[in-house]
């Protein structure tokens, strides 16, 4: 099965916005009909510290519903806010606002909870590595049905980098993929010979399949669940491979609910990425408030 297109970052907020309204709206909002149709202003709060993301999914909500509506963010996104600051002065429709609020919020509170988690993680690792190329923080497929697009904006906008975005982004052989191919070797073998141009990345469990990955020819592995040492001896493989083939070093990913206080460690043992699935689906949304100030 397939579809006719890859859904781009803009296609999918239009369809978050949709979804998030018509799930809410359905038929109306009987209780909005209890308030005058007049306009109103309002005051956007957070109330802990956290990582400004989602203003466009925000807005989007609130202007679907009143195009005329006029909203001042006193911060940019990406921004760290302080616990109890102005985020946002907005005036629309009393009706609009009132219907609004809830999808817009939904949106703000989870990605600017996957973005402030990033940031963490990314500040956790900061100049931990020996590694020239860097170490970078990444997310994994493991995001919430229907955000796919949104939490991994929100995951860049943190600091962090994206792992492939779906599976139409890449190529990641994984232990059933190679069970089903024959091997690992047949799975590369495989995947190159689709030539699909996409990367291809494949994920071992063990030193002896990162040796036979390497013999392979593979050039992005994904070491999975290994301790501390075995990561460096990993690292350690791979260069010895890549000088000996006398050609660049394949990029080495470590992953295996890997946690924050561990990652530092991580990256120290000189791996190229740390890729973390909690970022995107074990979130604790940020607390936002959102009060009407005035009514006319």
């Amino acid at each position: 099965m397939q579809f006719d297109s890859n859904e781009s970052l803009a296609q999918a907020r239009e369809r978050n916005i949709t979804d998030a309204l018509r799930e809410d709206i359905g038929l109306g909002d009987h209780t909005a009909q209890l308030v005058p149709n007049g306009v109103s202003t309002a005051r956007l709060l957070v109330r802990e510290q956290a990582v400004l993301c989602g203003r466009d999914w925000f807005e989007g909500c609130m202007r679907r519903l009143d195009a005329s509506a006029s909203l001042e963010w006193k911060f940019e996104e990406g921004d760290e806010m302080p616990a109890n600051a102005v985020v946002c002065e907005m005036r629309l429709g009393s009706r609009a606002l009132l219907t609004a609020e809830r999808p817009a919020m939904n949106f703000l509170q989870t990605l600017s909870a996957v973005a402030t988690s990033t940031r963490s993680h990314v500040r956790a690792i900061a100049g931990a590595s020996p590694n020239p190329r860097g170490c970078a923080v990444l997310d994994t497929r493991k995001t919430l049905p229907g955000l796919r697009q949104a939490q991994k904006y929100a995951v860049r906008i943190g600091g962090g980098a994206n792992q492939r975005m779906a599976l139409w982004d890449g190529i990641l052989i994984k232990e059933n993929h190679i069970a089903a191919a024959g091997g690992i070797a047949a799975a590369l073998n495989a995947a190159h010979a689709l030539n699909a141009g996409v990367t291809i990345q494949i994920e071992v469990e063990s030193l002896d399949e990162l040796r036979e990955a390497l013999d392979a020819g593979a050039t992005s592995i994904l070491i999975d669940n290994f301790s501390l040492a075995q990561m460096q001896e990993a690292v350690a493989l791979v260069a010895a491979h890549a000088k000996a083939m006398g050609g660049a070093a394949p990029l080495l990913e470590a992953s295996g609910g890997l946690g924050l206080a561990e990652l530092r460690a991580v990256a120290a043992t000189g791996v190229d990425r740390i890729s973390v699935g909690r970022l995107t689906k074990d979130i604790k949304a940020v607390d936002y408030s959102l009060r009407v100030t005035a009514s006319e």
